[in-house]
């Protein structure tokens, strides 16, 4: 990862130290690391979103181990370096100083680019063993709606009609 930040800062030329940040006092925190931390967010916030989708456990940990969310890290760390890192670098680089909004936004269009919902789900059911050869993942059920009197229902259905 410490190539990936180098890089980043090199290609964008942004100045870069470290990953500092305090999570207590975001504005304790240079721009990169502000952005960085926008970025990040959001990427772990659809990353815990498919993984709760799927019926599994954030916390389940193979990386980050002794965290409720440590399964949303290691997922979410396959497309850092594709993904929140860039976008922060190119945020500092476009807009200086006010970033917080400017990552979220360039990483959300970053997510919809690279397709990471459905990259996310696959490697998921990948990674816990779950046999992929058939699967066309423009079809992917990403989650079915409970209902009391019905049980199980189809997701991705709006419901409001009926």
């Amino acid at each position: 990862m410490r190539d990936v930040y180098r890089a980043n800062a090199q290609r964008t030329s942004v100045r870069w130290a470290s990953r500092q940040y305090n999570p207590t006092d975001f504005d304790d925190s240079d721009p990169i690391n502000q952005a960085l931390s926008a970025a990040n967010a959001s990427l772990y916030g659809i990353v815990h979103a498919v993984i709760v989708s799927l019926g599994c456990s954030p916390g389940l940990g193979f990386i980050h181990a002794g965290h409720e969310r440590s399964f949303v890290y290691d997922i979410a760390d396959l497309y850092k370096a594709d993904t929140s890192i860039p976008a922060a670098f190119d945020v500092v680089r476009d807009t200086g100083t006010e970033v917080t909004a400017a990552a979220r936004h360039r990483i959300r269009d970053l997510l919809f680019e690279q397709k990471i919902i459905q990259r996310c789900v696959a490697d998921v059911k990948s990674l816990l063993g779950e046999d992929l050869s058939d699967d066309d993942p423009s079809e992917t059920q990403v989650a079915s709606l409970w209902d009391v009197r019905a049980g199980a229902i189809e997701g991705g259905k709006n419901y409001a009609e009926e």
